[in-house]
């Protein structure tokens, strides 16, 4: 793991340098050789004493960047407590799967998380992709033909007893659900095949 330790308009002490090295060692027995460290060192003199020098990391694994950050009364206070709080959460950071990129990507993430031109935080999940289809006015038991034959878990279709859009899914102990939407109605508690009087699961 390379680390990369500076500071934040002012120059880092070699010793401070050396003991941020040292303790970011600590985290290459969970990542690989692939991953990246940028250490940033900085003082907030309006700040109490207590959390006025700040060190904020950033790892990027597999391509993805992984922050923390911690304030105490001096910087390497400030790095025993932010490496303790990476080590749990890269744990949970390599547990899940994650798209593998080239290093090549890795470094342009690294260079422009340090140049300050990267997002602070990964870009939320997002719609790529709309899909349009018809749909006809069949009944329940044709709509349950029809997921069937198509092998889906769940079917959209407009019921031809009362000309409304539902959502046709299987559920887990074998049996179908209906959902039916109505607009501004709230939730409505439908039939069910039990007994006559419970919502639909």
């Amino acid at each position: 793991m390379r680390t990369i330790v500076k500071g934040k308009n002012f120059d880092v002490p070699e010793a401070d340098r050396r003991y941020t090295e040292q303790k970011l060692h600590r985290l290459e027995r969970l990542l690989d050789d692939r991953s990246d460290a940028l250490v940033e060192l900085s003082v907030e003199r309006h700040k109490s004493i207590e959390d006025s020098h700040i060190v904020e990391v950033t790892l990027v694994i597999d391509g993805r960047p992984l922050r923390g950050v911690a304030r105490a009364p001096n910087h390497r206070a400030a790095v025993d407590t932010v490496v303790d709080k990476l080590e749990r959460r890269a744990v949970d950071h390599t547990k899940k799967p994650q798209r593998r990129v080239r290093p090549a990507e890795e470094k342009v993430l690294l260079r422009a998380i340090a140049d300050g031109t990267a997002d602070r935080e990964p870009p939320l999940p997002r719609v790529v992709k709309i899909k349009r289809f018809a749909i006809e006015p069949m009944f329940e038991e044709d709509a349950v033909s029809r997921m069937e034959e198509l092998g889906h878990s769940f079917f959209v279709f407009v019921n031809a007893e009362n000309e409304r859009v539902a959502v046709l899914y299987r559920r887990r102990d074998g049996d179908y659900g209906l959902i039916e939407p109505t607009v501004g109605g709230g939730y409505s508690a439908g039939r069910s095949s039990n007994d006559g009087t419970g919502p639909r699961r």
